[in-house]
């Protein structure tokens, strides 16, 4: 959809809905909150699409890290000693945007499908 297209499609929701704007934000402040609890660094001009997206991504990335053994409450980006380094998250790098790190967590979950599940 194009930036015209959008603009006429938001205007008429808020028609529809006086409260959307209110209910986007709080959606927003939601999804930031749920990727800091991750350890993941949440910018400020960071879109609410972008941390959608961000979010869907991370899910997609533990998910298959729980197929593949993985621990999520020791293999975390807040682990000083994950059981398995290719079962973290990578880190946002400083002026990496959204968009770029959703790449990565893409490119490194393709790589994870590659290595061997943990076996315990």
């Amino acid at each position: 959809m194009n930036a015209d297209a959008r603009h006429k499609f938001e205007e008429r929701e808020q028609t529809l809905n006086p409260h959307r704007e209110e209910q986007q934000q709080a959606v927003a402040t939601e999804t930031a909150d749920r990727l800091r609890s991750r350890g993941i660094t949440v910018k400020p001009g960071d879109s609410p699409a972008d941390l959608a997206n961000l979010l869907t991504a991370v899910e997609q990335f533990e998910s298959l890290v729980e197929r593949r053994g993985g621990d999520l409450m020791v293999d975390d980006l807040k682990s000083s000693e994950p059981d398995d380094v290719h079962f973290v998250l990578p880190n946002r790098r400083g002026r990496e945007t959204v968009r770029g790190y959703i790449k990565r967590i893409q490119d490194v979950t393709v790589r994870l499908r590659q290595h061997p599940p943990r076996v315990d």
